[in-house]
């Protein structure tokens, strides 16, 4: 048999895009000579559809519009799986169903709804779905297939050495004579996750010695970026088929001759993940019915590496920079910033901050009397310049990109209606040492990051003289204590015996890491790259004591 996948990306309740992207990509699989072409987990409507999933109206145009591809499949000659929404059966207590259906002929043949229901990091699906009580074997021209979702895919015992679920609908469909195992996915992308799914579907085909075809979404939706990266595996547990990675994509497998469509990838993690934050961004900002984004250049690292991200997802010409100098500014700040944009090409305005600055401070003047400047003042100008951002922004009808990263997100290093202000955070999980790293990756064929950048010291520049490790350990200690607390949930202990640092040292970086909470939950949706970012993956109290 011949099959495609089809690694579309659909947007989130956009029922008529997503079924029009459908029918073009059927049309292409059944030109290719394709007898089934396979669609990702919740094409129809699209992943994660959240609470939209409570409104009867969206359930209604998911049974739509897989009607209108069904009837399609009329006319096309080949099946088609894609994955969508049922209603659930009366009495189940929730609404709906994750479901699977092949469509073939004009009809709906054949539906599997999902049994696995993931609720762990960002997964929420038990909130929503009933899971499957059963499943069935597909035929399919003569091939018993094992339809599956996602999750269905990710309980192997023998890959796994802690289960998260006592059943393997794998297991249970292989018991059943299936000679093939078909997967759905929507699949979010972060750091390592890529060949982590990957080995786990070759050891599924090499355990059970049949070919595994998975076929995942790709594409941004929220804070989620989906990467793609559909495979066809074979029984010998070798890859034959390859999708791209984090960009739409078409590819073709004949199951019986072992053959099939492989893309070349890049496998260096900074690559994939600039990949995944340009596709993050450009979805975002798009799918929000937007095309431009503003962004504040302060002269440092972590702005110039999100104004370079900006211009490859939306295009030179519809990003607007600003500087915002302060009395505190370096004139070399200012120069790093215009030569940035002149190597991006892009529009570069400066808005000097100082009178607005000395009106505020002489507007508070009597309230503060008495009182030396600290870091008010500080956090003033910061705000400032949230202010400027915000009003070109709405003047401009674009979005503000966030400059913050991970390191100063964890530490609470931000100030709040300031530098934090904007609709996306495009670096939040990036830590401070790995967006280094991303910048050299900008900068493999040509010079677009200025050197000065690179290696001038960090520096919020509110004050004289002002450096980050006034407050902060220098990054490279700072890091892999945040990533190892953040992420991994060492507690400072475990974490200075490991890195032979200084416990007290520690538990100052953990406390401030504790005392931020409120910061980051009022903090624009970040883009998710490692195992374990801010927003709806971690879910922590604000009104807490925690002892650290």
């Amino acid at each position: 048999m011949k099959i495609a996948l089809a690694q579309i990306n659909p947007t989130v309740g956009d029922f008529r895009g997503n079924t029009a992207k459908i029918l073009e990509y059927t049309g292409r699989a059944r030109q290719g000579g394709a007898a089934l072409v396979l669609f990702p987990e919740l094409a129809i409507c699209g992943y994660p559809p959240a609470d939209l999933l409570e409104k009867p109206d969206f359930v209604r145009r998911c049974g739509e519009a897989i009607e209108e591809i069904a009837g399609a499949t009329a006319e096309d000659g080949i099946a088609v799986i894609a994955g969508y929404v049922t209603p659930a059966p009366q009495g189940s207590g929730k609404h709906v169903m994750n479901t699977a259906a092949l469509l073939r002929a004009g009809q709906v043949e054949f539906m599997q709804s999902k049994m696995l229901l993931p609720f762990y990091d960002v997964f929420d699906e038990q909130r929503y779905f009933v899971p499957a009580a059963k499943q069935r074997i597909l035929e399919l021209d003569g091939t018993r297939a094992a339809l599956t979702i996602c999750e269905d895919a990710w309980n192997d015992k023998s890959f796994w050495e802690n289960r998260l679920y006592q059943v393997d609908p794998v297991e249970e469909l292989m018991k059943q004579g299936a000679g093939l195992i078909l997967n759905i996915s929507a699949s979010p992308w972060w750091r390592d996750k890529h060949p982590l799914r990957r080995e786990m579907l070759a050891a599924i085909a090499l355990r059970h010695r049949v070919p595994v075809a998975m076929v995942n979404q790709v594409g941004g939706n929220d804070s989620l970026v989906f990467d793609g990266s559909s495979l066809v595996i074979g029984p010998d547990g070798q890859v034959i088929a390859q999708a791209s990675s984090f960009q739409e994509d078409l590819i073709f497998a004949d199951l019986e001759a072992g053959t099939g469509d492989c893309r070349t990838e890049n496998e260096d993690v900074n690559v994939a993940m600039l990949e995944a934050l340009t596709l993050g961004t450009r979805d975002y900002v798009h799918k929000c019915g937007f095309r431009k984004a503003v962004v504040g250049l302060s002269g440092g690292i972590d702005s110039a590496l999100v104004a370079a991200i900006a211009v490859r997802a939306l295009g030179r010409e519809n990003v607007t920079t600003l500087g915002m100098p302060s009395p505190y500014s370096s004139q070399g700040s200012i120069d790093d910033s215009r030569k940035l944009a002149e190597n991006l090409g892009i529009r570069y305005e400066i808005i000097r901050i100082d009178e607005i600055f000395g009106a505020f401070r002489h507007g508070l003047a009597g309230i503060f009397a008495g009182m030396k400047p600290d870091i008010t003042e500080e956090n003033i100008q910061s705000r400032i310049r949230g202010v400027l951002l915000m009003a070109c922004a709405n003047k401009f009808s674009a979005l503000v990109l966030t400059t913050g990263n991970k390191s100063e997100m964890s530490t609470g290093y931000c100030t709040l209606y300031g530098d934090m202000v904007g609709a996306l955070a495009v670096i939040g999980d990036v830590l401070k040492t790995r967006v280094y790293d991303l910048c050299r990756v900008v900068n493999a064929q040509r010079e677009v990051i200025p050197r000065s950048i690179l290696e001038k010291p960090p520096s919020a520049e509110l004050r004289p003289g002002q450096k980050d490790t006034d407050t902060l350990p220098p990054y490279e200690v700072l890091d892999p204590i945040l990533e190892a607390y953040v992420e991994r949930y060492e507690t400072p202990e475990e974490i200075a015996a490991a890195r032979n640092l200084d416990c007290a040292m520690v538990h100052r970086v953990v406390q401030m890491v504790e005392r931020s909470e409120y910061k980051r939950q009022q903090a624009a949706p970040v883009l998710k790259v490692t195992p374990k970012a801010f927003g709806m993956g971690r879910r922590f109290p604000i009104a807490v004591k925690v002892q650290v």
